[in-house]
C-alpha cells in the first residue's frame, strides 16, 4: 500500500455508509482525507477519530448540488494540503419509486445530486489535477449501472450516467486515472428518504444481501493502491448472497 501513503483524497458524501468507511480505511493506510458532506456535526466526529488514530484528516460543509461548495471544497484541501491526488464523487441519493408515483420533486433531486453533483466534483478538479500532471477520479455508480428494476428506474439512469461520464473522461484523460465504482447493495442510509412503501419493501429485502460498507471501502483502497501507470477503470463489488439478483 506504498502508493497511498501521504496522497490527498478528497471524499465527499463522507458522513456516513461507503463515504465513511473510505475515509477511515484510506487514512488508516496513510492517506490525507478530506471529507466534505452536509452534515458538519457527523464530519467532525468522523475527523476527531481519524485523528486520534494517527491519521491525517480535515473536512468543510459541502452541497455536490451547489457548484460554488464543491469548487470552494477542492480549493480549501488544495490550500491546506498544497495538490488533490484524488477525488472521489460518492455522494448520492436513492428516493426510489414507482414512475406513475409522479415524485416529480424526487426526479429531480436524483438528477442534482447524482449526476450534476458528480459532474460540479469533476469540474472543480480537472482544473487542479490537469496543472499538476495527474491525478486520480473515482465515481461512485451502483451496479444499478448495469442493470434496471421496476421503481429504480430515475435512480439507475443516474448511475447510467455517471458510469457514461466516467468512460468519456477516461477515453479523453492521457494524465489522469479514472474509475468507476459500481457497488452492489450496501448497508447505508442510501435508500432512508424512500417515500413509496412498494419501494421501501423491495428495499429491505435487498439489504438481507447487502454489503458491508467496510468491503467497498476496501475495494476503493484496492483502486487507489495501484502503481500509477495502472488505471482500474471499472470495479462492480457484490455480495456473494444476491447472486441470481440484479443488484
Amino acid at each position: 500500500m506504498k502508493n497511498i501513503e501521504n496522497k490527498v483524497v478528497l471524499i465527499t458524501g463522507a458522513s456516513s455508509g461507503i463515504g465513511e468507511a473510505t475515509a477511515k480505511v484510506l487514512a488508516q493506510n496513510g492517506a490525507i482525507v478530506v471529507l466534505g458532506a452536509r452534515r458538519t456535526d457527523r464530519l467532525e466526529t468522523i475527523v476527531s477519530e481519524i485523528q486520534q488514530a494517527g491519521g491525517q484528516a480535515a473536512y468543510r460543509k459541502l452541497d455536490v448540488a451547489n457548484a460554488n461548495e464543491v469548487n470552494e471544497f477542492v480549493a480549501f484541501a488544495k490550500d491546506i494540503f498544497g495538490r488533490v491526488d484524488v477525488m472521489f464523487n460518492n455522494a448520492g441519493i436513492m428516493p426510489l419509486a414507482p414512475m406513475r408515483a409522479l415524485k416529480t420533486d424526487e426526479w429531480n433531486n436524483i438528477i442534482n445530486i447524482n449526476i450534476k453533483g458528480v459532474l460540479n466534483g469533476i469540474a472543480a478538479v480537472l482544473p487542479v489535477m490537469d496543472e499538476q500532471g495527474h491525478g486520480h477520479i473515482i465515481n461512485t455508480a451502483s451496479t444499478g449501472a448495469q442493470a434496471v428494476a421496476s421503481s429504480c428506474a430515475v435512480y439507475c439512469a443516474s448511475k447510467y450516467a455517471v458510469r457514461a461520464i466516467s468512460e468519456g473522461l477516461r477515453q479523453e484523460s492521457n494524465n489522469l486515472r479514472v474509475t468507476v465504482l459500481s457497488p452492489g447493495v450496501t448497508t447505508t442510509e442510501l435508500g432512508h428518504d424512500i417515500t413509496d412503501e412498494t419501494a421501501a419493501g423491495l428495499v429491505a429485502q435487498l439489504r438481507t444481501m447487502s454489503l458491508n460498507a467496510e468491503a467497498v471501502a476496501n475495494a476503493v483502497l484496492y483502486v487507489v493502491s495501484q502503481p500509477d501507470e495502472v488505471d482500474v477503470s471499472e470495479l462492480i463489488i457484490r455480495s456473494v448472497t444476491s447472486h441470481g439478483h440484479a443488484f
